[in-house]
């Protein structure tokens, strides 16, 4: 007879290791099931960690280029593109080394193979050398991540194209390259490229860059990329893609005009979509809607023992959402396999944080001003500039500003969004705060150190509080205003 687990996880990446993990914590016994050529998920081998380690390396490029407004003088010095994928690689392989050395000796039974549903309780399981064996399970978490999208135009696939996965591989840099989408692939790789000297234009569908963020935060980064040299068509819609001699040539509209770009490469990073080719789930009783399968706060799909988490589902597709849905998913699985008793475990996006690592740096946090006007909910809102801000004028680093939004009645801090120096470090001072429902007068009193960036986030805080004072409490005695900063 077929092996019987509590638990099987199909897929190994951030959710799966997530939801493996702590399902077998629970004692369910548990099977993980992967059949990628290779281990360690989206984030460790194409996403996360490559981006950034190459983000990092066009990131002190640049800052030696402006080395000059610092008073130092720097000796002639060029960017080694392959020494720079080396590293890279060498980073990603030792992460991936770590992350296979757990899944391995994780308190799970791991299995290289793909798998498809039979019915709701039965997986086939086809292996590398092609066997198949059977294997059943008394609940399932379905975690198998995402793939690129397929090209907007079907010429894009007969001209070549680089990507997230193949850009590792490629080695040297290209004159010029078309980067398709405006998402934080594609402004991450753009603004990489540029800054080793590739004249680099960036085709988004939408009139703004980040559509996920508010379009002030987007505005920002814009305007960066215009001063970098880096070409920004919005509101284009593409037509066709052939070549021209050595060269590829897209065609596209733009506000009711046909234009033709031209480049030596083009990157595709129009977005993912889930990954459920080989999963078979109508067999399981699940249909995807639209494209995912639809999931509850438990990550419960329509098949009361089936669970989902990570890109698959498409909820928000960030790697430490990710983790969380895999942890729930896993500890529900295991409760509903087991019969243990206890609360389902329940996930609340109230929290919702997105970080995009160009430069400035871009971070949202919680309801955005665009999600607070399609719900119809009111909030205050104030900014404050790192313009007007001490430590980013020491540092030279004065672009874009910090945002807050509250609730109108009581001060609670709603959301927040930053453009600027360091946001993905600052974004989670507000992340504790929210996580706890402080208000901004909370927040404007904290003890800040001077001279340091964090100070700029009480800057807005008091902003608001003196608002809800002035129209909730009369008579009351809210902060006086910001003394200059020094």
């Amino acid at each position: 007879m077929e092996p019987l687990f509590d638990v099987a996880v199909i897929g190994g990446g951030s959710a799966g290791f997530a939801a493996a993990r702590t399902a077998a914590a629970f004692g369910a016994r548990t099977a993980l099931i992967d059949g990628s050529e290779r281990l360690g998920g989206l984030c460790i081998l194409a996403g996360c960690m490559p981006t950034k380690a190459l983000l990092e390396a066009s990131r002190r490029w640049h800052a030696i280029g402006e080395a000059g407004l610092f008073g130092l003088e720097a000796q002639p010095i060029r960017a080694d593109f392959p020494a720079i994928l080396a590293r890279t690689q060498r980073l990603v392989s030792e992460f991936a080394a770590d992350r296979q050395k757990e899944l391995t000796e994780g308190k799970f039974q791991l299995i290289r193979a793909h798998a498809s549903f039979l019915n709701p309780h039965q997986v086939e399981l086809t292996y590398h050398d092609g066997q198949k064996s059977i294997l059943r399970a008394k609940a399932f978490v379905v975690a198998t991540g995402s793939r690129i999208s397929h090209p907007p135009l079907p010429e894009l696939r007969e001209i070549g194209f680089w990507d997230s996965n193949t850009v590792l591989e490629q080695k040297e840099l290209p004159e010029s390259l078309i980067v398709l989408g405006g998402g934080p692939v594609a402004v991450e790789y753009a603004q990489f490229f540029a800054r080793l000297g590739v004249g680099v234009r960036l085709v988004q569908r939408g009139a703004h860059l980040l559509k996920r963020f508010d379009s002030d935060l987007a505005l920002v980064l814009e305007e960066s990329f215009r001063e970098e040299g880096i070409e920004l068509w919005t509101s284009s819609s593409l037509i066709s893609a052939d070549w021209c001699g050595e060269q590829k040539r897209l065609r596209l509209v733009q506000r009711g005009a046909i234009q033709d770009l031209v480049a030596r490469e083009i990157f595709l990073a129009t977005g993912r979509t889930p990954a459920l080719e080989r999963l078979h789930l109508p067999a399981a009783g699940i249909e995807s809607h639209p494209r995912a399968p639809a999931v509850d706060s438990e990550m419960r799909t329509r098949a009361p023992h089936i669970f989902a988490a990570g890109d698959v589902v498409g909820i928000e597709e960030v790697v430490h959402i990710a983790v969380l849905q895999g942890e729930a998913a896993g500890e529900n699985a295991a409760r509903e396999a087991t019969g243990a008793g206890g609360p389902f475990r329940s996930l609340d996006y109230r929290l919702t944080m997105e970080i995009v690592f160009t430069e400035p740096q871009v971070a949202r946090l919680g309801l955005t001003e665009a999600g607070a006007h399609l719900a119809g909910r009111p909030v205050l809102v104030a900014r404050y500039p790192f313009a007007d801000h001490g430590k980013s004028l020491l540092m030279g680093a004065t672009k874009g500003f910090v945002k807050l939004l509250a609730d109108p009645a009581s001060g609670e801090l709603l959301g927040a969004g930053i453009a600027g120096p360091e946001a993905s470090e600052l974004i989670h001072e507000l992340l504790a705060l929210l996580s706890v429902r402080a208000t901004a007068g909370d927040l404007a009193r904290l003890p800040h150190y001077h001279p340091t960036l964090s100070e700029i986030l009480t800057y807005p805080a008091e902003e608001i509080d003196r608002q809800v004072a002035c129209s909730q409490r009369p008579g009351s005695s809210p902060l006086p205003p910001k003394p200059p900063d020094p």
